[in-house]
């Protein structure tokens, strides 16, 4: 029997109508709670809390760390590393002021000394005392809990231990929770190659070395650079060298860490990081193998000349003083440095982490680059020291080429048919009261002007080049002086090279000193064969390459190509004509010069090639007397320059023996380094 209501359709649509309604009111009902809840939580965010909200604002922010950049690499042009960066882990610090008391500091101090770095830290590594570590802190105590400075921020960690070995990072990971505040951060360091001595590094005086910005010869160093505002206290920098030179490519750009921090500026969240760039690579014009045989044999041929064993032989017992040599070779067509060695040499990894005072003391002397400005051997103290040259030395011989080309310029004489009688000697001044002489005081005879030259004849320069030069240009007034300089600039003398080296000199000129002293003609006389102008042996090389190029002076380079740190090309470095002056000068005159560089020259005979050369003996006064320095230079193959060679021994005696033996070496290196291009294009030994 069915109901009477569910069978009343109208009765049945008034129920669900009410049931509808219902169900209506109860979500507006709902709704108007929610929103009235709503509104009272917004009244009091905004009448009651706002000052307590407005109060949290003000006291978070956030600090920005800098991160500096891993350095780029220094690689040689065969692509073999010479400086590179290696990472390290490193134990860092964070201040929390309101967290941490003094006595678990200086227990976490004495825990971390004892259970970690003095059982697991690397051989020979220097690990931080308790004092240390807890002065490291930076807590505005000591360890002895005496109040020191307070800390001027708190944000910045500070760093206890750098290089951590992989046991001592096991083991403050597998304790991280009960060494609070620490982390094992990863930093970088910068390494230089090893010579095979395992003693020195590779090109140690060219590479350069980094130290840390904060001391103040990096402040001065980099006061003007537009990059200062990014450097970091924590970062090392350029102090010399390539290392300096290009400074800007290859630190690279920093990174940062943004950390959020409260009132007091502690970090109260993770932070955000943006990496570093990583700087650019640098490929070397210089060439390992090369570079090692010109440092192996400056040392075994100095050490060579000072045995005992020559002290009888009148040649090499002149040379028996020499503690010093400084060689460069240089491309003639390219201006490519293929190899600039100093003696004696040092380890570079010795500037990492902080050089002892012990260390520097030993060193201090042969740090500076001797190729492009004053260094010295060690000696004991500073009046043995004054009793020997410096690595800037009179060019001696090794100018005489230069002089005969000019008084050909000059027309004093022709490079032919010209005959000069050389008796051994030649006086000059009032009554001629002066007199110069040969080396040995030999007498050569009949000779032409290519023979002045391969027989070294002072007689011929002073008589057929100085005095002239001297009558025709001021003789007793400084124009003589100004217009000697003019010429010895073309080819390089007593200017840079240009080739943009930190503290490279551009050697000096005893030309007015010495017409003080005696006479602007005497002056003249002994500028004729080299006694008058120091150079370096970074600038007698590029001389030499001038010579070879009968006149195109090159600026010396150092970098082959800049690489990003994904191996994209940067910049290629061309290379660069300082100057053109080929013209100025007849092709007999280059002829009769190139001919005349004939002089005897120890190992340089045995060559597969032919070989231009100029032997030089430079005399310098020093406390206590005299000095002879050995000076060389040379260039090959004669029939189509390739390379030019100079090599600077001071207390080397004749430069034929005391210097010539180390460039044959050299030039033996660059042939076997380059597939033989030296023999191919000389085409073998004949005469020229």
């Amino acid at each position: 029997m069915k109901s009477p209501i569910t069978d009343d359709p109208r009765k049945k649509e008034l129920v669900q109508k009410r049931h509808f309604s219902l169900r209506i009111n109860l979500f507006f009902f709902v709704t108007f709670v929610l929103f009235s809840i709503l509104i009272v939580r917004l009244a009091m965010l905004q009448f009651v809390e706002t000052k307590i909200h407005k109060a949290a604002e003000n006291r978070n922010g956030t600090q920005t760390i800098q991160i500096a950049p891993i350095r780029g690499n220094i690689y040689d042009s065969s692509k073999s590393p010479l400086a590179y960066t290696i990472p390290m882990q490193s134990l860092f610090f964070r201040i929390d002021p309101s967290a941490q008391k003094l006595d678990e500091l200086i227990a976490i101090a004495n825990r971390l000394k004892a259970d970690v770095f003095d059982k697991y830290a690397k051989p020979n590594s220097k690990s931080p005392t308790p004092e240390e570590i807890i002065l490291a802190m930076d807590i505005g105590y000591d360890y002895h809990k005496v109040e020191i400075k307070k800390p001027s921020y708190y944000w910045v960690p500070r760093r206890i231990k750098a290089d951590l070995s992989s046991e001592e990072i096991a083991y403050l990971l597998e304790h991280r929770d009960e060494f609070k505040w620490l982390d094992v951060t990863e930093e970088s360091i910068r390494t230089y190659e090893l010579d095979d001595d395992g003693n020195t590094t590779i090109a140690t005086h060219l590479v350069g070395y980094t130290n840390s910005f904060t001391s103040p010869t990096a402040k001065e160093i980099y006061k003007d650079s537009p990059m200062v505002q990014e450097y970091l206290s924590s970062e090392n920098v350029g102090f010399d060298g390539i290392e300096r030179m290009y400074q800007d490519e290859l630190r690279g750009r920093n990174g940062r860490k943004t950390y959020p921090v409260d009132a007091v500026n502690k970090i109260i969240g993770r932070a955000e990081v943006t990496a570093p760039v990583k700087g650019n690579n640098l490929y070397l014009t210089i060439h390992k193998d090369i570079q090692k045989a010109t440092e192996r044999m400056l040392e075994e041929h100095i050490r060579y000349l000072r045995s005992p064993s020559h002290a009888n032989d009148l040649y090499m017992s002149v040379g028996m003083q020499a503690a010093s040599g400084f060689a460069v070779a240089m491309e003639v067509d390219t201006g490519r440095v293929v190899t600039m060695a100093n003696y004696p040499d040092y380890d570079a990894n010795a500037w990492t982490g902080g050089m002892s005072a012990s260390v520097y003391k030993e060193i201090e002397s042969f740090i500076p680059n001797g190729s492009i400005r004053t260094a010295k051997a060690k000696y004991p103290d500073e009046k043995e020291n004054a009793k020997h040259p410096s690595s800037i030395v009179f060019m001696g011989s090794t100018i005489k080429p230069m002089s005969v080309l000019i008084g050909l310029k000059e027309n004093f004489f022709s490079g032919y048919g010209n005959v000069y009688y050389d008796t051994g000697s030649f006086s000059f001044g009032k009554g001629g009261n002066s007199t110069i002489t040969n080396s040995g005081k030999a007498a050569y005879g009949a000779m032409d002007a290519a023979g002045a030259i391969e027989h070294s004849s002072n007689t011929f320069m002073s008589e057929k080049v100085g005095i002239p030069f001297w009558a025709k240009y001021g003789r007793e007034n400084p124009e003589v002086t100004a217009k000697w300089a003019e010429y010895m600039a073309k080819f390089g003398m007593g200017v840079k090279t240009g080739s943009g080296l930190p503290g490279e000199l551009a050697g000096s000129n005893d030309f007015i000193k010495n017409a003080v002293k005696d006479s602007y003609q005497s002056a003249m006389v002994y500028a004729s064969w080299g006694q008058n102008e120091k150079t370096t042996t970074l600038q007698l090389a590029q001389y030499t390459a001038t010579l070879a190029s009968r006149g195109k002076r090159m600026k010396p380079l150092f970098v082959d190509e800049i690489r990003d740190y994904q191996g994209q090309l940067v910049r290629k470095i061309e290379p660069e004509v300082l100057e053109d002056f080929s013209a100025e000068f007849a092709k007999e005159h280059w002829n009769t010069i190139i001919h005349g560089m004939k002089s005897g020259a120890e190992g340089i005979e045995e060559l597969p090639f032919n070989v231009a050369r100029k032997t030089g003996t430079s005399t310098q006064s020093v406390s206590g007397g005299s000095v002879e320095n050995a000076v060389f230079i040379a260039f090959a193959p004669v029939e189509n320059p390739k390379l030019a060679v100079a090599v600077v021994v001071p207390e080397g005696g004749f430069g034929r023996y005391g210097a010539s033996p180390i460039a044959a070496k050299i030039f033996q290196a660059y042939d076997a380094a380059n597939d033989g291009v030296l023999t191919k294009l000389g085409g073998g030994k004949r005469p020229w």
